[in-house]
């Protein structure tokens, strides 16, 4: 018999197929002691685990390229801290084995980070994915990972690390199903990076049993579990629809009575370059930076190093805007040689642009690095700080931009509830602004971004992020300056109208979003969008908001 499961849907598309559940390894080891003459072997084994699954992490990131290789790396960079191993060495010296000081170890920086604040519960995924391929490899049993499978199958996890979504099969996986995670977490980026179906924050997902036939909307968020013969082919249908509305549609973004909305790409690096420029993006909105600082985290990468990786991608789009972010490091992103390790709540403190202003060696060296890049390329360079607060952050990243000799628009994100409210302020020292909504709604709300119990707050559709949204395309309005929305809200081709309608003036997302968001507006006219953008601001709940809006672009 049908039935109907919501969860959160994160990346487009219809996935029909039966039911494979991710493996994982072995949790918890024996707890055994060890002779004291057996340590030395046992570190060793430790430290030769710990340096392989350090070395298949980042082989998976070349072999995935651009946003997922920094995830990657990210990755590896916490299975090698330097403090976790010292603590598996002195575990293991007073008795454990290798893989149960392993596991006590990371257990302990589990605890450490809740009692931070959870700013990092987000990572709870990465974290014990990074543990459970550490003791598979010394208990000498399978590594977690996707199924094994010759036939094509909807693929249902507690929640996915990001070295397994980095390199799906999307022959195989036709879509992912998860209990937890939220609408902005890794695995949710990445879904919609590959083009796979996918829905997060379902309760129950992993009693769906092995087999079972499931339709999954990436779209709406709905689950049904043994579609009817009539379900099926309605879903197929309207796959069918939106495919052939995808191919029609191309050219820049623009409203059906010609309102321009430029439609740009997120990359992450040099390997996202193809597929941006594949999906008709009219540029990039967010060339996010951190994929070079994670090779090695105790030192800045070389200028020669950062110019290579910078051309690469300023060079694909002859004539078109890129926008550039310099080094967000901090919270989640931590670097040995920038960031504080002993913050009591990393998420409020020293990230993003305080961290280059606390080292103006390593803004400069950037900085100088992107102007070199630049050098005779037929490119309209912009520059952006993330974190901006207020209009002395905002002068100071300006000033060190003139500084550096960097002929190029400077522009602050939006991610601070303050810089949206004093959006006029900080417009008089830098020229446009860019709205990073994922932690603008984590800021908002005081809600973790990668946590799904709070994910109905980190909904872009909740009117009090539209009201900041529109506060600051209204600033920049005034200004005569441009705002734009590079978080992932702009991948929601409904969303993408009513941001249309709320003032904003270009929209970046990944690539596979592109031909949706570009169809959607193409039937609509401005004016369709501008009221849908009043009546989502009129509701109480983003999903009223949701449902307003499409009640007005429906025409119902």
């Amino acid at each position: 018999m049908e039935t109907t499961l919501r969860g959160v849907g994160v990346s487009h598309g219809v996935a029909i197929g039966e039911v494979r559940h991710m493996g994982t390894a072995v949790l918890e080891p024996p707890a055994k002691q060890i002779p004291a003459d057996e340590a030395e072997r046992e570190q060793g084994r430790a430290r030769q685990a710990v340096e392989a699954v350090a070395a298949d992490l980042i082989a998976r990131g070349n072999l995935a390229g651009g946003e997922a290789q920094a995830v990657l790396e990210a990755q590896a960079l916490m299975a090698q801290d330097p403090e976790l191993m010292a603590d598996v060495e002195r575990r293991i010296a007073v008795g454990s084995t290798a893989e149960r000081a392993v596991y006590d170890a990371f257990a302990a920086y589990r605890a450490l980070l809740a009692g931070a604040g959870e700013y990092l519960a987000g990572r709870v995924a990465d974290l014990d994915d990074v543990r459970n391929r550490i003791v598979a490899r010394l208990l000498g049993v399978p590594m977690p990972g996707v199924p094994d499978s010759d036939e094509p199958y909807v693929l249902i996890a507690r929640d996915l690390a990001p070295a397994d979504t980095a390199l799906l099969d999307p022959t195989l996986v036709l879509g992912f199903v998860t209990e937890e995670g939220g609408p902005t977490s890794h695995s949710a980026i990445l879904a919609r990076a590959l083009g796979v179906p996918a829905v997060v924050a379902l309760p129950g997902a992993g009693e769906l049993v092995e087999g079972t036939v499931i339709a999954v909307d990436g779209s709406t968020g709905e689950i049904f579990v043994e579609p009817s013969a009539e379900k099926r082919a309605e879903m197929e249908r309207a796959a069918a629809e939106r495919k052939a509305a995808l191919a029609a549609s191309s050219g820049p973004g623009a409203t059906s009575d010609g309102h321009k909305v430029p439609l740009l790409a997120n990359v992450g690096g040099p390997g996202d370059v193809a597929a941006a420029v594949g999906a008709g993006a009219e540029g990039v909105g967010l060339f996010r930076t951190e994929f070079l600082f994670l090779d090695d985290s105790k030192k800045t990468p070389s200028v020669g190093k950062q110019v290579e990786a910078y051309r690469t991608v300023l060079a694909a789009f002859p004539e078109g805007r890129v926008v550039v972010r310099v080094l967000d490091a901090g919270a989640d992103k931590p670097l040995e040689f920038l960031t504080p390790a002993d913050e009591p709540n990393p998420a409020l403190g020293v990230r993003g642009l305080r961290t280059l202003l606390d080292h103006p060696d390593v803004l400069r060296t950037q900085l100088s690095a992107l102007a070199t890049a630049a050098e005779g390329l037929p490119v309209y360079l912009e520059v952006m700080a993330p974190m901006v607060a207020d209009r002395t952050d905002a002068k100071a990243f300006a000033d060190a931009c003139r500084e550096a000799g960097l002929r190029a628009k400077f522009g602050a994100m939006v991610e601070i509830p303050s810089a949206a409210l004093r959006a006029r302020s900080i417009l008089q020292e830098v020229e446009f602004l860019s709205l990073g909504t994922n932690d603008l709604a984590q800021y908002t709300f005081a809600a973790d971004r990668q946590v799904g119990a709070v994910s109905r707050l980190q909904d872009p559709w909740q009117p009090a992020l539209l009201d900041l949204v529109a506060m600051s395309a209204e600033a920049a309005k005034a200004e005569g300056k441009s705002c734009g929305v590079c978080g992932e809200a702009a991948s929601d081709p409904l969303l993408a109208c009513v941001l249309t309608g709320l003032g904003v003036t270009s929209l970046s997302m990944g690539a596979a979003s592109i031909p949706y968001v570009r169809a959607a507006l193409s039937k609509h006219t401005l004016a369709q969008c501008e009221r849908a953008a009043a009546a989502a601001r009129a509701a109480d709940t983003a999903e009223d908001a949701r449902a307003a809006a499409q009640a007005v672009l429906s025409g119902e």
